[in-house]
């Protein structure tokens, strides 16, 4: 497969690197690596090229970057990472063997797992599992492979500034998504900062009032 690599960006010059360092051992595969940027005021533009990176830049928006770096990629699978999620080892050879298996009728995630040893981040690991055991819904920090066919087909993210990732989990469907056996290890330093409890409960009410119907512009000015 030919893989193109999309990333929102926003101020992530401390995140990314380990982010685009975490893709190499995809070697040849990767067709691209497109950093949808939106409007960083730091080095991560700087840091992008540096790995050889695609820099676009846009309007701010999780769902309006996605989309943007979706509409610049070339390549027949893609794979959508947050940029401060890096992939563990044995990632490539997973997503190979599930774009083998899948054709264009898939889509997978990876396991989620944080960058911090504390009992709180275990138990979030735990409720995420959870959550996308019951309801088949992998939130952006899981990443998202999936093939240019039916991510076409599906009509892509929608722009939404929130929210986005569980649109177009919703729209994949329980029966055509995977959970590979590979952990996306993000960043819990937001977590550390508002405090577990309070971010796992705000992320529980976003998520209740966007599925009871709520717009994701409203959710967004909640979730700040």
């Amino acid at each position: 497969m030919r893989l193109s690599v999309v990333i929102p960006a926003l101020n992530a010059e401390g995140e990314l690197p380990a982010t685009l360092a975490s893709l190499e051992e995809g070697g040849h595969a990767i067709a691209e690596v497109v950093v949808s940027d939106g409007g960083s005021s730091d080095r991560t533009r700087e840091v992008a090229e540096a790995f050889g990176c695609r820099v676009s830049v846009g309007s701010r928006g999780r769902g309006a970057q996605l989309r943007r770096g979706a509409g610049l990629a070339t390549g027949d699978w893609l794979l959508f990472l947050h940029a401060d999620t890096h992939l563990e080892a044995g990632w490539s050879a997973a997503a190979a063997r599930f774009a083998i298996h899948a054709g264009d009728n898939g889509a997978a995630a990876f396991a989620f797992a944080l960058d911090d040893d504390a009992p709180a981040a275990r138990r979030l690991e735990s409720a995420v599992r959870w959550r996308v055991r019951l309801l088949a819904l992998p939130y952006g920090d899981q990443g998202l492979l999936i093939s240019r066919a039916f991510y076409d087909r599906l009509g892509g993210y929608a722009d939404f500034p929130l929210m986005e990732d569980v649109d177009l989990a919703r729209r994949i469907g329980r029966r055509q998504l995977t959970i590979l056996p590979v952990r996306a290890v993000t960043s819990a330093a937001r977590y550390r900062r508002d405090g577990y409890l309070r971010r796992m409960a705000r992320n529980a009410l976003c998520l209740a009032l966007y599925l009871g119907g709520a717009s994701p512009a409203r959710i967004a000015r909640l979730y700040g």
